[in-house]
């Protein structure tokens, strides 16, 4: 005996495409959060520390370099430490600071000073800007490390 054709009962899933965005949805939302509060948190020191024209653009070289040494905390914090939450990393490391930081406004910054007149400004603020935020990146995570040895009780 065989079974009887079941070509007209097939089960209706979603297609795959709309099962990836459900999954996804959450982490697109906290990214979104994360970069609202982030380009908020620039803007106010945008306003703290305005730039006068041909001037250093502090404000974004703190921004920059502040951020780059928080995503050296932050990530040594998450793969050394804490086993957080799958929405903490595109919230806080890609919203939050990628909200944040602003190396869009760094780039339009060197191209608006060597425009007007004021290259040797921009010239140093590429480089300084550059090597400023490696070295905050740098050492916030040695830094980091050391914290947490102490904190554990080791000094190697």
């Amino acid at each position: 005996m065989t079974a009887p054709q079941a070509d007209g009962l097939r089960l209706r899933t979603a297609p795959p495409r709309r099962r990836a965005w459900r999954a996804q949805a959450p982490v697109v939302a906290v990214v979104a959060l994360g970069g609202a509060l982030g380009a908020l948190a620039r803007y106010a020191l945008s306003l703290a520390l305005p730039t006068s024209p041909g001037g250093f653009p502090w404000a974004t070289f703190w921004t920059n370099v502040t951020g780059c040494a928080v995503i050296g905390v932050f990530m040594v914090v998450l793969t050394d430490v804490w086993a957080a939450h799958r929405l903490v990393r595109p919230f806080f490391g890609t919203g939050v600071l990628g909200g944040f930081t602003t190396f869009s406004t760094y780039a339009v910054d060197i191209q608006k000073l060597v425009s007007s007149g004021h290259a040797r400004t921009g010239l140093a603020y590429l480089a300084v800007t550059l090597c400023a935020a490696l070295a905050a990146v740098s050492l916030a995570v040695a830094a980091t490390r050391r914290a947490l040895r102490r904190r554990a009780g080791t000094t190697a």
